[in-house]
């Protein structure tokens, strides 16, 4: 639900009491991520790496938005999504998220922590 605390003011834009649109890109992104978890083996993964996102309704305060995720395309280990977001009156976004499968989370994520190991 679209609250005070998600709008577009909280971000620098003075009395915008919308949704706002980096919430909406983090919504649409998870809607991607859960339409693939149940395909995922143990140890899998996804990471982001593209969005292409247009927001194209304002949703104030009080209303619902929700987001849901189709995969169109399959190339290797990249997965292109197509992802719309509505409010109970509207379309308020659309995107192209591509994400990749990461098929060893856990080496992953030490690959990530080894990173920030390093110092120069």
């Amino acid at each position: 639900m679209v609250s005070d605390s998600n709008t577009a003011e909280i971000f620098g834009n003075a009395g915008a009491k919308v949704f706002a649109t980096p919430l909406l890109v983090a919504l649409m992104e998870q809607a991607a991520i859960d339409a693939i978890r149940p395909c995922l083996l143990p140890g899998e993964g996804s990471v982001g790496t593209k969005i292409e996102m247009s927001h194209l309704a304002a949703t104030p305060v009080g209303m619902v938005v929700t987001a849901k995720a189709e995969l169109v395309e399959v190339a290797g280990k990249k997965m292109v999504f197509s992802v719309t977001a509505s409010d109970s009156r509207e379309v308020v976004g659309t995107c192209r998220h591509e994400r990749f499968l990461v098929g060893d989370m856990a080496a992953f994520l030490a690959k990530v922590a080894a990173k920030r190991q390093i110092s120069c």
